[in-house]
């Protein structure tokens, strides 16, 4: 799909684009999921050549951002959900002159927040590069309530784990595929993170900014250089949680292994005792007491009982 979006009297507003006139005066020209046809048609106006699939999700520094004769491009992470899941994909930014090209795959969140954002504050649009940046603004904002979202669901995970449980080893396990999903979100919204730092920094170096932008971007890195940090914070604590996960499922693994070798111990004399009296030798002197069984049952249940108590008075059991 391809938007076209213009800047008149301080209006934002979104252009028809049935005609290319329509596509001509745009100041951000957003392609989602783009065919053929659209692609050629932004090319054939602009003279914009826009980059393959291919080219898009390269992670080397030099083909996420760079400057060329047409502008500045920058390739960057942007968070959305698929499936339930926090995933992200990259969103290729081109800045030529007076015009912000936008391309990816995925309906992204932070674009749809920011049509929301500049419907209730018209001010906020001034040009192609205050576009960039209330995007990676909302961007960011996204990225802290993922954050916020993460650590309330560690906090139900902690009260799982760590209060009273009476589900034993099935809640324990519920709760390890809950820490490992929300590891991976938190690894994605850090990735997210660290990826607009470098964006951000390259654009303060070579975008050509005004002074009010380049305060505009330091306040965003900011921002992300305050994140950070509480991302890190989650991983620690996804791995504490882990780690006592772990070890209250060996301790309830260890009670079961305990009560078998205790019963195992607990049988062992009379198992002795039956053995001894199962042997078929023709001279046994209990042989023809008429007492002897009688007495082995006795003796059987005294040898079974006094294991079980001794290991009862010690706290064993």
């Amino acid at each position: 799909m391809l938007y076209g979006f213009s800047l008149h009297d301080h209006r934002f507003k979104q252009l028809p684009l049935e005609e290319n006139d329509g596509l001509a005066q745009a100041i951000w020209i957003d392609l989602l999921r783009p065919t053929e046809e659209e692609r050629r048609r932004v090319e054939l106006i602009y003279r914009q050549n826009l980059p393959d699939p291919n080219e898009i999700e390269e992670i080397e520094a030099t083909a996420r951002f760079y400057e060329d004769e047409v502008g500045i491009h920058l390739h960057s992470y942007f968070s959305h959900r698929e499936e339930g899941r926090i995933d992200y994909s990259t969103v290729v930014f081109t800045l030529s002159g007076t015009r912000l090209f936008t391309l990816h795959d995925h309906d992204l969140p932070a674009f749809r927040m920011l049509r929301l954002r500049i419907r209730r504050e018209p001010s906020l649009i001034t040009d192609a590069t205050s576009i960039l940046l209330a995007l990676f603004e909302t961007k960011l904002e996204e990225l802290a309530d993922l954050l916020e979202e993460t650590h309330k669901g560690l906090d139900q995970v902690g009260k799982l784990i760590l209060e009273e449980n009476e589900e034993g080893n099935g809640a324990f396990e519920d709760a390890l595929d809950e820490l490992a999903r929300q590891e991976n979100h938190n690894g994605k919204v850090r990735l997210c993170l660290m990826d607009t730092q470098r964006a951000l920094t390259f654009l303060l170096r070579r975008g050509h900014l005004e002074d009010e932008q380049i305060k505009k971007v330091r306040e965003i890195l900011r921002d992300v250089d305050s994140l950070l940090p509480h991302s890190a914070f989650l991983f620690d604590k996804i791995n504490f949680l882990m780690d006592a996960a772990l070890s209250f499922i060996n301790i309830e693994q260890n009670r079961t292994i305990k009560i078998f070798s205790v019963v195992a111990v607990v049988f062992l004399p009379p198992t002795l005792i039956a053995s001894i009296y199962g042997m078929n030798f023709d001279i046994m002197p209990e042989l023809h007491w008429h007492l002897g069984y009688p007495m082995a049952l006795i003796i059987m249940v005294i040898s079974s009982f006094a294991p079980y108590l001794y290991f009862k008075r010690k706290g064993w059991l």
